[in-house]
Order: structure tokens, then C-alpha cells, then sequence
């Protein structure tokens, strides 16, 4: 195995999340928070590794990122960026995911059809393979801008010290962006340390309760699953919410008994193979009469990537006005 200029277990830094943009206690850079998977790139001579945030080598899945590192003319260096895969204009998380595939044919076809790229934001070993780590953020950046200068074929994310500008970006929505990531510029590079502040961007959206699923050991109820109606007028399940107060649960459990119907959803339902089916396939269904109003930050092939937040209950809102077009 090549020697690299930095430890292949060095981690990248990562960041807490707050609900606003820092303006204290700075000075700030502020950069977009990108839509994909963070990823470190190690490189001497003619080797090339990427290593996802967990440790994870990435470079099977991604032979297109490692052949374009390899040609990038210096022969050493450890950068910081997001791995991202675009579809019609806009990042496609979706499409990452269908990289990470046993099948050497399969890997090699999707590179060739929608080839990723790495957007890089942080350098931590410089082009003569010298660390950086101990460096404060506005000299890596410089650093950074040095090497993309020398290399044009290499993508940059932008960055500003302007917390209005900050603002503009995390308030306006972006095709590939979910918010904002706030780093000091006196920091040294804290491989592993929750050092920065993300802001995400999120969104609400009214959704019908569909069914939900009890606590597990407990004949409460654990979390609601919500549904959204397609242009058919079926209702697709889209995902959860888990966020209900502990003094609601009895009043609501008796609630929700009272309506169980088959088959809550008619559309795309729980329980077959989705990202959510590692939560157990048991599920009551219900009329589906109630709406909640939630929060979400990322929506992947018509699903909450995550739980959702409940907001509030939507009495005022009739189920068949929540469409997918919500989250379109």
C-alpha cells in the first residue's frame, strides 16, 4: 500500500448543527452545504484513495474520481470535498447510492453514464505532500486556491466571509445544496472533532397519517407514517415522524385504534423493500383522515430521506390537498 502524505484513517472534520448563521466568535467562512457524500482524497504518485466520512474506502465505487485524481499533475497531496453525482441539472443522492454495487460491470456502467465529481472545500496535505493540518482555515484555503489555480480541471466550492451573503444562499433554495457549513478561519484542521456549525435548510410540508407503528414493548404509539396523494389520487407512503410528546401518546393511541382501517394506503405502502423496512414491517393501517404538518431537510425518490419533525396538527386541511407536488 502507498505511503500517503496523511494517515488513510485520518477523518474528516465534522460539524454540529445549529438552528442559525454564526456571526459571533468569528471570524466566519461561510461555504454551501453540499447534497452528497463526504469524502477524502489521498494521493501519492500514481495512487489514488477515497475514503468516505466513516472510514470506508469509496474508490471501487467511484473509478471515474480515482482515474481523475490520478491525471491531476502533483504527485502528493490530502483534500477535503463532496462526491456528487448530477442528473438532469441537479445532484441526485439517489444516484450515489446506486454506485455503492457489489458488481464490478454494474459500477463501470454507471460511471461511464453519469460519472461523479468531487467538489472540494479544505486541503489538508499540499501538492508537495507538506501537512497542513496545524494551519489556521485562511491559510488551507489559500493553500486550496493555490492548487485549484495550477489544476483547472479541479471544481471549488465557493466560500464567502460576508454573513448577509450567508443568509441569501441558506434562504434561497439551491438544486444541490441543503444549507450552509460555518468554519472559523483561525481553526486548524480537528480531523474526527465536530468543530464547524451547519445550518440546514428545511422545509414543511402537510402530509395524511396513513397507519403508524406502535413502541417497541409497549402498546403505545411509537411513530406515524405519512402519505402523500400521487396525480392518480393514490396515496404514497413518503416516510415518518417519531417527534410525538410522551404525554400525548395514550390519548393519541386511543385515537388512532379507533380509526384502524385497512388499507390506509393505497399507493406505495410500507412494508416492501425501501430504506425504511429495516424498521420492521409491522404497521397498522388507518383512515386516512388526519393531517400533520411536518419538517423535512432532504427528499430522495419521492421519500423523506430522514424522520420528520411534527409541526402541528392540520384540522383545517382536507387529506386530498397534501400531494406529492410538496416535495417535488
Amino acid at each position: 500500500m502507498a505511503k500517503f502524505p496523511l494517515p488513510i484513517s485520518t477523518r474528516p472534520m465534522e460539524a454540529k448543527t445549529e438552528s442559525t448563521i454564526p456571526r459571533q466568535d468569528g471570524p466566519w467562512q461561510y461555504e454551501p452545504k453540499w447534497d452528497g457524500f463526504r469524502c477524502l482524497v489521498f494521493k501519492e504518485t500514481d495512487q489514488v484513495d477515497l475514503r468516505a466520512k466513516s472510514g470506508k474506502p469509496l474508490g471501487r465505487y467511484f473509478p471515474e474520481v480515482v482515474e481523475f485524481f490520478r491525471c491531476v499533475r502533483a504527485d502528493r497531496f490530502v483534500l477535503d470535498g463532496e462526491l456528487m453525482v448530477e442528473l438532469g441539472g441537479r445532484n441526485s443522492f439517489g444516484a450515489l447510492q446506486m454506485r455503492l454495487h457489489p458488481a464490478e460491470s454494474r459500477i463501470r456502467k454507471l460511471a461511464a453514464e453519469t460519472p461523479a465529481t468531487v467538489t472540494l472545500f479544505d486541503m489538508l496535505a499540499g501538492r508537495n505532500g507538506d501537512a497542513l493540518l496545524q494551519m489556521p482555515l485562511s491559510e488551507r484555503r489559500a493553500n486550496l486556491e493555490s492548487f485549484a489555480a495550477r489544476h483547472a480541471s479541479v471544481s471549488l466550492s465557493p466560500v464567502t466571509r460576508d454573513a448577509e451573503m450567508a443568509e441569501s444562499w441558506l434562504s434561497k433554495p439551491g438544486p444541490n445544496t441543503d444549507g450552509i457549513v460555518a468554519k472559523r478561519l483561525s481553526y486548524p484542521y480537528l480531523p474526527g472533532e465536530r468543530a464547524m456549525i451547519k445550518v440546514k435548510r428545511l422545509r414543511t410540508a402537510d402530509c395524511v397519517v396513513g397507519g403508524f407503528r406502535y413502541l417497541t414493548g409497549r402498546h403505545e404509539v411509537g411513530s406515524l407514517l405519512l402519505g402523500l396523494y400521487d396525480p392518480a389520487g393514490k396515496l404514497d407512503h413518503v416516510g415518518f415522524t417519531s417527534t410525538i410528546a410522551d404525554g400525548e401518546r395514550p390519548q393519541l393511541t386511543a385515537r388512532l385504534e379507533a380509526m384502524c382501517e385497512p388499507p390506509g394506503f393505497t399507493g406505495k405502502a410500507p412494508g416492501g423493500p425501501s430504506r425504511w423496512s429495516a424498521r420492521g414491517a409491522e404497521w397498522e393501517a388507518v383512515r386516512p383522515e388526519l393531517v400533520v404538518e411536518v419538517c423535512f431537510d432532504h427528499v430522495t425518490g419521492q421519500r423523506f430521506r430522514h424522520g420528520t419533525k411534527l409541526v402541528r396538527w392540520r384540522p383545517d386541511k382536507a387529506p386530498e390537498q397534501c400531494t406529492l407536488e410538496q416535495i417535488a
